[in-house]
């Protein structure tokens, strides 16, 4: 179609918001659908951080900001990086965003020219793919599997960086894996990335918050120092302060990236919502205690998935240790027919006739790069996720 732009054609919709429409229109029609393929915890916003959006209105804070976020914000986002991940960034140095998907797409498009790489792990977050080819730059595909516990590792890193590799993107915990680089992980990936100085790091840690079983999340700037100069280190508040409609993605990086994404954001949304930027500086510097509780829950949920999940002939399922989705393999499932007759031919093929067959929505792991596999959020209340592994258990068990 000549009328619509060579970028936007390069580009797929989200396969995750498509999913999650068509289940929200037939739940609109009367099915008793459930939903477990949106990336948005089911808690609401703590109350302290609602009460400073309620102050800032009525102190007719709503006016314009500047670009990259009020200085307030910036300075709070600035101790952030000091506390959590011990980074020592100047709030010059940190920037706001609508949300983190904005970030990413300030990043690419002020820094991609046609025919630049971008090494992205399999499996990926939908969008980041999208984002490198609307910018005329050529996605590279780094291979991963459960047997790495969809990790890559410094040697394949290593193969797949060539004189056009202009950045790697690295998210952990990762959306759809739940898996978490360790701190010697990304000290090999860092040694990789110092021997090719042209070469930068989008470091998407916006899962930061949720880890479970032990595990101890770091940032490979923190690992890695020397790395800074050529790293954005980016987060929100989406996942770990349940505020996903607030829209507020942020990030800390090199000025001569930061004054380039505010040029660029001058162009496009402007600033970000007054309102939702003080109640960002509240969830910054209020009471974290809240997480404790949340993260109990949610790994409560990841292990009542886990265990059923194994337990259903056809499916192998790892236990996740961030995140809140499981990533399991069906590959075992392909090729059978549902008891409505509708042939499995491909992970898609189930993921559709499931929610046709069981009204269980879920989405399929070729949107992530890897076939054959399922992505469920357990962002979901513990009855919804029980009632869910029953019905995708009779699914399965139908199948024939």
């Amino acid at each position: 179609m000549d009328f619509i732009s060579n970028a936007l054609n390069r580009v797929q919709p989200s396969a995750t918001v498509r999913i999650s429409q068509k289940a929200r229109a037939m739940r609109n029609a009367g099915r008793a659908v459930i939903s477990l393929s949106a990336g948005e915890p089911d808690f609401d916003t703590p109350q302290y951080i609602k009460n400073a959006a309620c102050k800032a209105i009525d102190e007719g804070k709503t006016k314009y900001t500047n670009i990259g976020g009020i200085i307030e914000l910036r300075q709070e986002i600035a101790k952030k990086f000091k506390r959590d991940n011990d980074l020592n960034v100047s709030p010059d140095n940190c920037f706001v965003s609508t949300g983190g998907k904005q970030i990413i797409f300030n990043a690419m498009l002020a820094t991609l020219n046609e025919g630049d790489e971008v090494i992205i792990p399999i499996p990926y977050w939908v969008s980041y793919p999208e984002v490198v080819r609307f910018c005329d730059a050529k996605p590279v595909f780094v291979n991963t599997d459960a047997a790495s516990g969809f990790k890559i590792s410094a040697q394949s890193l290593e193969k797949s960086i060539t004189n056009k590799t202009k950045w790697l993107i690295l998210n952990s915990p990762s959306n759809p894996s739940g898996a978490i680089y360790a701190r010697d992980e990304l000290k090999a990936l860092a040694d990789v990335l110092k021997k090719h100085p042209h070469v930068w790091v989008l470091s998407d840690d916006i899962y930061e918050q949720l880890v479970y079983g032990g595990s101890k999340f770091s940032t490979i700037a923190q690992v890695e120092p020397n790395l800074m100069e050529r790293t954005l280190t980016m987060n929100g508040l989406s996942k770990s302060h349940a505020m996903t409609g607030w829209r507020i993605g942020y990030c800390t990086a090199p000025s001569v990236l930061i004054k380039q994404m505010a040029k660029l954001q001058s162009q496009s949304t402007s600033a970000t919502c007054s309102i939702a930027q003080w109640a960002a500086v509240a969830a910054l510097n209020g009471d974290q205690n809240f997480l404790d509780g949340w993260r109990n829950i949610f790994e409560q949920r990841r292990n009542i998935l886990v265990k059923s999940l194994n337990e259903i002939d056809g499916i192998d399922c790892l236990t996740p240790n961030g995140a809140f989705y499981v990533f399991p393999s069906i590959k075992n499932l392909i090729g059978k027919s549902s008891k409505g007759g509708k042939k499995i031919l491909n992970d898609e093929d189930f993921v559709m006739t499931l929610l046709e067959e069981a009204d269980v929505a879920v989405v399929h792991g070729s949107a992530f790069g890897m076939a054959k596999h399922i992505r469920i959020s357990y962002a979901a209340s513990t009855e919804q996720l029980t009632d869910a592994m029953a019905r995708i258990k009779k699914f399965c068990d139908n199948l024939r």
